[in-house]
């Protein structure tokens, strides 16, 4: 096999549509989503105020931010599925995707300090509040949460839907605490039980921030998906592959897995070269890379001498 017959190919069967309808359906998701969770704040706002609850005014406010949370998720998804086609993106606009996550992620930040503040203060000078209304609303909060759990599972969730998934559950959390905290306050009268609930609201919200914030960071600083040592050594096991040299895999959002990888070969024609990039191509998609470049080149016999020589 000359060097002219190296060959370096992409998968040519491969669907350049990135998952459309996928991102059709999360947009859908979050913006349902998105609208439950503001008329949910609206309500624990005003119950909030009305009623005197610190922990009820967190979970509003919680609840304010993944809303807002969901509906810059719902934009990057829609816009991502709008506006993405053409030569102009190599692989379309999902890199908004892990951005608005990461965004969504910095969003919590400043709440979790408002809550905190709020909760020492009424620990220090704990205020009455009224347990009856305070309880319905609370468990009208929770129901919305439910609900929108409801609308997001099913199928494989985007990085942007496990983001308001963790919100959820927080949120859902919140609201059992609230109701919890006060019936508490209404069988004993400790007030204190309020503020302490708020702080441990604000603990999850936190854990809610870190997952999200790590997920999107791994994509935006490139940490591969892909198990390297096993897929390196099932790519060594195919017929006609001699060594891999390189293999890299990034992703551009939480549901396109792009690889490259250099390989050497013994193949001795074009046919058999195309078979054994079939047969790569068929390894990586087996382990989740949904778009592939493999580049094969002959085993040569002063291929280490060589690489040695010419290290950078």
């Amino acid at each position: 096999m000359t060097d002219e017959e190296s060959a370096q190919t992409d998968d040519g069967a491969h669907d350049h549509s990135h998952g459309h309808g996928a991102s059709s359906t999360s947009s859908r998701k979050l913006a349902a989503v998105s609208a439950i969770n503001l008329l949910g704040f609206v309500a624990e706002l005003a119950g909030g105020l009305l009623f005197g609850s610190v922990a009820l005014l967190s979970d509003a406010f919680h609840m304010l931010f993944d809303a807002l949370a969901y509906v810059m998720a719902f934009a990057a998804a829609y816009v991502a599925d709008r506006y993405g086609e053409g030569d102009r993106w190599s692989y379309g606009l999902h890199r908004l995707e892990p951005l608005a996550a990461f965004l969504n992620g910095l969003l919590l930040l400043p709440m979790v300090g408002f809550i905190l503040w709020e909760s020492y203060q009424r620990f220090l000078d704990p205020v009455a509040i009224s347990t009856g209304p305070t309880l319905v609303i609370a468990t009208g909060g929770l129901l919305v949460n439910l609900g929108s759990v409801y609308v997001l599972q099913g199928g494989e969730m985007s990085l942007n839907e496990r983001g308001a998934f963790y919100h959820l559950l927080g949120d859902a959390g919140g609201s059992i605490a609230v109701i919890v905290s006060t019936a508490v306050i209404e069988l004993t009268g400790v007030r204190i039980v309020d503020p302490i609930t708020a702080g441990l609201i604000a603990v999850v919200i936190t854990w809610s921030a870190g997952k999200v914030l790590r997920g999107s960071g791994a994509i935006f600083l490139h940490r591969t998906p892909l198990e390297q040592d096993t897929v390196r050594a099932v790519l060594r096991e195919i017929d006609g592959v001699t060594a891999v040299d390189d293999l890299h895999a990034w992703q551009v959002c939480s549901q396109i897995t792009i690889a490259t990888a250099h390989l050497e070969t013994d193949a001795e024609t074009m046919a058999d070269a195309e078979a054994v990039t079939r047969r790569v191509h068929e390894e990586l998609a087996r382990h989740g890379v949904d778009h592939a470049t493999v580049e094969l080149c002959p085993s040569y016999g002063d291929r280490d001498t060589h690489l040695n020589e010419h290290a950078h």
